[in-house]
């Protein structure tokens, strides 16, 4: 290869020279470029191997995916036929311990041995002992019944895909919202409705379904619900109590893991500053101590929150406690390093003007340091108090408490994604709400 054919050097004056020269060039960087994707190919395609991929996508299951999308934004209603002893017939809200309705609501016609359940839109099922029939519009009706130990079933025409037959147990769903079971055992039908079910009140209080205005009204009333206890309070308690919902207990798990968060960041702010010091090479002549410091913060950041978690649970135990050292820990060496970097890129001009004024060290730090880095620090700190409430939500599902604990557990159970849902949404708010407190705060403290 020729000096011409290298990158940056001076083209040849003979124009054929020239020309050559341009063309090994563009066809090196072609062959650069060929064989940088090439590794990109090879590399995705070692990821796609290594990370299996493949039988990722074969065992997804995006029906129980859409199913449980369905069960955070709407609530199901049990109608139960139980075919053994008595057959007796039980209507309830699913997940909730108290919600069974003593009297049929509209939907549910009850005559003697017979029960009719309207599901909407053409739908209905009619339960007669141990057979069901089903009637679906556009397909017919499916006749279910129990014999002889097994269970069949008569079709209008051929098996849909949303019908599942089995000796032990037909399952039909023509839509989302609307169910069908019938095994040996029982006769049960489910039907979905929009919304969080008794999220307010319990089913069995006295001020399940009132509207606002009877609330309001009860609030200011006279006439005392429970002896000995204002109206307003009871309200409140019976929604704070609510044994469904918990709302005291997300209410107390959200503060503690805004508190996890706000201490452990200031922790880290307070003890990483006056290190950063340290750590800077025009504050800290001896190149020891700059160098221990440095490390410090390197092996404070280099050992993942995740991990100091664990770690501080072995040592105190379950509790906030451990997710605010975890955090400390792990953000004393991040916003030291931001710090002790900032340090290093002040304006000396500014130390040398407060210095002329006859001012002392910590004077000079005052006037002449602090008011060049306040707009990182106070940038950083704030952006990493909202990151951290996020991360405590993390933390806390590891033990720590807080949030992140409650939620793990409401997940435990896939017939409570209501719940789970209804923490995931304060989840959103109080960062969002964290988010907008940080830009309020960041433009009072920076701009004045």
């Amino acid at each position: 290869m020729t000096d011409a054919a290298l990158p940056g050097a001076p083209l040849p004056a003979d124009p054929l020279a020239r020309i050559d020269a341009v063309a090994a060039a563009t066809r090196r960087r072609s062959l650069l470029a060929a064989a940088g994707l090439a590794l990109v190919a090879l590399y995705l395609a070692y990821a796609w191997n290594a990370f299996g991929v493949a039988a990722l996508i074969a065992g997804a299951q995006p029906d129980r995916a859409v199913i449980l999308g369905l069960d955070s934004v709407a609530h199901k209603v049990h109608v139960t036929r139980d075919l053994r002893g008595r057959g007796s017939l039980e209507i309830s809200v699913e997940g909730e311990r108290t919600a069974v309705y003593q009297e049929p609501p509209g939907w549910v016609t009850v005559e003697g041995a017979r029960t009719r359940v309207d599901l909407g839109d053409g739908y209905v099922v009619t339960i007669d002992g141990p057979r069901a029939l089903f009637e679906v519009p556009g397909y017919g009706t499916v006749d279910i019944r129990v014999e002889d130990g097994r269970v069949v079933a008569d079709l209008p025409g051929p098996a849909p895909d949303w019908l599942q037959l089995n000796p032990a147990k037909v399952d039909a769903r023509p839509t989302l919202g609307r169910r069908l079971q019938v095994s040996r055992t029982r006769i049960e039908v489910h039907r979905y409705f929009f919304g969080w079910e008794n999220f307010f009140f319990p089913f069995r209080s006295e001020l399940h379904g009132r509207t606002a205005g009877e609330l309001l009204g009860l609030a200011v009333s006279g006439d005392r619900l429970v002896a000995g206890k204002p109206n307003w309070r009871h309200i409140l308690d019976s929604f704070l109590d609510n044994p469904d919902w918990l709302h005291r207990e997300v209410a107390i798990a959200l503060f503690e893991t805004v508190l996890m968060a706000l201490l452990g960041t200031l922790t880290a702010a307070f003890v990483g500053l006056p290190l950063a010091f340290l750590a800077a090479a025009n504050f800290t002549p001896s190149v020891i101590v700059r160098t221990v410091v440095r490390r410090l913060f390197d092996f404070l950041r280099g050992i993942d929150m995740l991990i100091w978690s664990l770690i501080f649970i072995r040592a105190f135990g379950l509790g906030p406690l451990t997710g605010a050292l975890a955090i400390a820990f792990t953000d004393t060496g991040t916003l030291g390093k931001l710090f002790s970097e900032a340090l290093e890129n002040i304006d000396d001009r500014q130390v040398d003007g407060v210095r002329a004024t006859g001012a002392g060290r910590l004077q000079r730090y005052r006037f002449g340091v602090i008011p060049q880095i306040l707009p990182v620090l106070v940038s950083q700190v704030l952006y990493y108090l909202e990151s951290n409430t996020r991360s405590a939500t993390v933390i806390g599902a590891l033990g720590a408490g807080g949030i992140g604990l409650l939620l793990v557990e409401t997940m435990r159970t896939s017939k409570d994604w209501e719940n789970v849902a209804y923490i995931v949404v304060l989840t959103i708010l109080v960062v969002f709400a964290m988010d907008g407190a940080s830009r309020w705060l960041r433009r009072r403290l920076i701009e004045g």
